[in-house]
């Protein structure tokens, strides 16, 4: 009898595989389908109620309610209940851990390279 004891199914974070895939534009573009395909076609934004509505798509319909207002709270920066895309992308990397710990490292690397270059002599 498969599945019986398990918890949760566990978070597959598939961010990496596809920007390394599709490139930076790439995945962006993937992104905003997203948002597209989860967006209140009305309202231009996600919304609690869309993203329920659509949660299936995301493999998300076990959620409960307030587990979607919680997700949505994550990303809302600007305070409006809902989520625009750019809140969207940037909510979706930062539940990449994958994505999160090479842009550090990306940053960090920047970091270095210009204070290696603008060293005082």
């Amino acid at each position: 009898m498969a599945g019986i004891g398990k918890t949760a199914p566990e978070f597959e974070d598939l961010l990496p595989v596809m920007a390394e895939k599709l490139g930076g534009e790439g995945l962006m573009r993937e992104l905003s389908n997203g948002f597209k395909m989860l967006m209140d076609k009305d309202k231009g934004v996600i919304t609690v109620e869309s993203l329920k509505r659509n949660a299936a798509v995301l493999g998300l319909q076990d959620l409960r309610h307030d587990e979607l207002v919680s997700m949505v709270k994550e990303g809302d920066t600007d305070g409006d209940g809902a989520l625009n895309e750019m809140e969207f992308c940037v909510l979706m990397f930062r539940l990449s851990p994958g994505l999160m710990e090479e842009s550090q490292l990306l940053l960090e690397e920047i970091l270095q390279d210009d204070l290696n270059s603008s060293a005082f002599y």
